[in-house]
């Protein structure tokens, strides 16, 4: 009954009171006005990802379906209390274009230091990477694998002026490293390479005096998901490194066992706190490599943290006692933070029932265009929309290989060449047809039955969690480098395109590029219904085997605007060029487009050339040279 009309009772009350009672209700109505903007205005609910122009819009739709998973993941740890990143409204958000018609800012506003990576900075951890502009696509990918998990405290260290402009006006938080280096490729091995390495560790020893957390990481990598919890549940490392290793030490998510890993320390992936031990390996690591530049960075930095290696620090976090018996040091789990060999190779996260943090390209055989082609197969590479339509449009087929060559006896040297053998020359007849018609060839997955390495081995490392037959990656056989390289017309005749077995699965591949689509069935000629330009009852269009330069020129003229032409096989698909000079230039190129096995045990040299037109060549045999004399490719 009293509250049936409080306000009649507040004007009947003395002033004193109604004063006392309208400030009641104020506050009520304010504080509840605040409840439900906190509810409804989470930090999550105001991030926004503003992809830079030459993005798609399939990968704009990425982001909020990334986001969720990342939160799904957050409460997987449950073991890690997260804090809320409230410092995360506070940073510029990445890929927000400048305004157009403004100016760039002085380069003077772009030097490292405290206050610049203060500004990237939450829970006193930023993560970095640095390169040159020939790895913009590639730092590109790696800043969009972090924004889309939510992940936005990171900086990109330019090496280069072309670099810093690219990422300002990308929306990309850059310093400049003042190296002025080359915006070229400096390949791997290189005097310039060297120079790169020697550039992270004086970056290294420059930032930890800031006293933030550092996670470190070389732009040929891809970060899977937010490795950030995972950090945090190690807080009394120093150091944390990925490695080498190809035999597992671990089934679960704990780090590496320190004592049974025998492999190198890689510096591609490591994290940093800013203790007193940090900090003093880091500079006594900057003062080795400048005061000797045939000191390569990652052997510097193995030689002076295994110069004393053990006790373990203590029963149960994985932690040892390194560098200066101070240090505690902490390997990262090969099988999660992978390596080229444990993730492309091994899969070693599927085998142990695991999920992948971070992917590093080492282990590959082709140089940078065999990196970007491995991470470009397992689709985690981000390319502009019109990389997956190309002018001329597409040509696929479908391989077929016997079940005796991929599973039938032991899996050995010549069973190993017999199966890759089979599959190559089917892609010859595909380079060819591809060459013919002018499209970008998509390249079949390719099968093999041994592993690679740069050494003597049985064929699959013991202990490695390698299954043969396995899809291997496409370096293992073919040089990508050079099929991707320009070649002088007149002796090698046009470029063939190439694209990675994955495209039609990567989900930015546009969905007017897989509608737009004609099947091929080959067929005996002669045969009733195999006849130029006839269809079957599908609507595949027949083609008669063995067909020449001039018959497919003429066949698929009506099909130019058909982005998508699939054979259903290759084999016996194409006779010949009808020029011979054609002919001539056409093998000139694919031969060179194939590499080596490596390696035979004891025995120098110790590896085996592929062979192209193997089929050519009676009494063919996959074997080694005897000399160093006869240490040649086949052509």
């Amino acid at each position: 009954m009293a509250w049936e009309n409080p306000f009649k009772e507040m004007a009947n009350s003395k002033p004193l009171f109604l004063t006392i009672y309208a400030t009641v209700v104020i506050g009520i109505v304010f504080s509840s006005v605040y409840v439900f903007s906190a509810i409804y205005s989470s930090p999550n609910s105001t991030f926004s990802l503003s992809i830079a122009p030459s993005a798609s819009s399939d990968e704009k739709a990425e982001p909020s379906v990334q986001a969720s998973n990342f939160s799904h993941r957050q409460v997987d740890d449950v073991s890690i209390p997260v804090k809320p990143q409230l410092q995360r409204k506070l940073l510029k958000p990445i890929w927000e274009v400048p305004p157009a018609g403004s100016k760039m800012p002085d380069l003077e506003t772009f030097k490292l230091s405290k206050e610049l990576v203060q500004e990237r900075v939450i829970d006193n951890i930023v993560i970095v990477t640095f390169g040159n502009y020939a790895f913009m696509d590639f730092i590109l990918t790696w800043v969009k694998h972090l924004t889309d998990m939510g992940v936005e405290n990171l900086l990109v260290g330019a090496m280069d002026t072309k670099l810093l402009e690219a990422l300002y006006w990308k929306g990309v938080p850059a310093f400049d490293m003042g190296s002025h280096m080359s915006t070229v490729d400096v390949g791997w091995g290189s005097p310039t390479f060297h120079k790169m390495g020697r550039e992270k560790v004086v970056l290294i020893d420059s930032i930890l005096p800031y006293g933030f957390e550092l996670l470190m990481c070389d732009t040929d990598m891809v970060w899977l998901k937010n490795p950030l919890p995972y950090i945090a549940r190690f807080p009394e490392a120093d150091v944390l490194t990925s490695t080498d290793q190809v035999v597992p030490t671990v089934t679960d998510d704990r780090l590496d066992l320190w004592q049974q890993v025998g492999a190198a320390y890689n510096i591609g992936i490591f994290h940093w706190r800013a203790t007193e031990s940090a900090k003093k390996l880091a500079r006594e690591w900057k003062e080795m490599i400048l005061a000797d530049d045939k000191i390569w960075d990652q052997n510097g930095f193995n030689e002076l943290v295994r110069r004393q290696l053990g006790p373990s620090v203590d029963d149960d976090s994985g932690l040892v006692y390194a560098y200066d018996g101070n240090l505690k040091l902490g390997l990262l789990p090969a099988s999660i933070f992978c390596s080229g060999h444990t993730y492309f190779v091994q899969a070693m996260f599927q085998h142990l029932r695991l999920e992948a943090y971070a992917v590093h390209t080492t282990f590959q055989y082709a140089g940078t265009e065999g990196k970007r082609h491995r991470l470009r197969e397992a689709m985690v590479f981000y390319d502009p929309p019109e990389y997956y339509n190309p002018p001329g449009g597409l040509l696929t087929f479908k391989p077929s290989i016997p079940k005796n060559l991929l599973l039938d006896g032991e899996h050995t040297i010549d069973t190993h060449f017999t199966l890759v053998n089979y599959q190559m020359k089917q892609i010859r007849t595909a380079l060819a047809v591809a060459s013919v018609l002018n499209r970008t060839l998509v390249m079949p997955p390719l099968w093999c039955r041994l592993d690679r390495l740069w050494f003597g081995h049985p064929g699959i490392l013991p202990g490695s969690l390698t299954r043969p037959p396995f899809v291997c990656p496409l370096d293992h056989v073919f040089e990508i480098n050079v099929m991707l390289k320009e070649m002088a017309n007149e002796e090698f005749g046009p470029g063939i395109n190439i694209r990675e077995y994955s495209l039609f699965e990567n989900p930015s591949m546009p969905q007017e590029v897989k509608e737009s689509w004609l099947d091929v069935h080959l067929c005996q000629e002669g045969s009733p219904g195999c006849q130029v330009n006839s269809t079957s009852q599908s609507g595949a269009l027949k083609l008669p085997k063995h067909s020449t330069e001039e018959t497919l020129k003429t066949v698929f003229s009506k099909f130019k605007d058909v982005k998508v032409i699939q054979f259903s096989t290759m084999q016996d698909a194409f006779d010949r060029f009808t020029d011979k000079t054609r002919e001539e230039q056409f093998r000139n190129r694919v031969k060179r487009y194939v590499g080596i096995w490596c390696c035979v045990e004891n025995h120098t040299p110790g590896h085996i050339y592929y062979d192209m037109y193997w089929d050519e060549k009676p009494g063919w045999k996959a074997a080694p040279p005897n000399s160093t004399v006869d240490d040649h490719p086949p052509w």
